[in-house]
């Protein structure tokens, strides 16, 4: 077994993809209309989908934005240092919602920004 992706459910597909590709550095896999159910589909990654794990962005056509609920956390990505990797999601506009620094009760260091749609993600410090 395998885990495939993660599927988000987004406003404005465009403007999704804008963050996915230009802020974080992922790359747009593929992206599909299905007139039909009145939906597309984007898939965004660090890598192709036959071995890498990469996120489904789903939008509904005529829905601008989704109530997160209390269920959802967060999407988590390893980088190699997350003070710089925090510099430079901010110099292409990322929005970081908790700044860099060691996580609570423990010494990972780690920081939280927040896509267009109000998904977090935590960069989490490569462990050495």
């Amino acid at each position: 077994m395998r885990l495939l992706h993660t599927m988000l459910r987004v406003g404005n597909l465009e403007r999704s993809i804008e963050f996915y590709t230009r802020v974080l550095g992922m790359k747009l896999l593929r992206q599909k209309d299905y007139p039909d159910g009145k939906f597309t589909l984007a898939f965004v990654g660090y890598g192709g989908e036959s071995d890498h794990t990469v996120i489904e962005l789903t939008h509904n056509w005529g829905t601008e934005s989704y109530d997160l609920g209390e269920g959802y956390g967060h999407i988590a990505i390893e980088v190699d240092d997350v003070y710089a990797a925090v510099e430079e999601l901010q110099s292409r506009g990322g929005m970081v919602i908790r700044p860099a620094g060691p996580m609570n009760a423990g010494t990972t260091i780690i920081a939280f920004i927040e896509d267009p749609d109000g998904y977090q993600i935590e960069l989490i410090g490569k462990k050495s």
